[in-house]
């Protein structure tokens, strides 16, 4: 086990953590990652659907893919 020291300065903070350096590194990189992910804001009425989409979804008000692509090949 390591001893560590911790200077006078750090010992103010209250919420100091100590965390292995590969770890830290990791961190780093996935947050690199999730300030490339793009998000949006749904507007009034797409936040009515996807409510009234889950709530449908969770009553079994939907079709499978599969019968999505036979429905679609009958109109041919």
């Amino acid at each position: 086990m390591s001893t560590i020291t911790i200077p006078k300065k750090l010992k103010t903070h209250k919420n100091l953590i100590a965390i292995p350096r590969h770890v830290y590194e990791e961190f780093l990189m996935w947050q690199k990652k999730i300030k490339s992910v793009k998000t949006f804001k749904l507007s009034f009425a797409e936040k009515k659907a996807l409510v009234r989409a889950r709530k449908e979804f969770a009553e079994g008000k939907y079709i499978t893919l599969a019968q999505l692509k036979h429905e679609l090949e009958l109109d041919r």
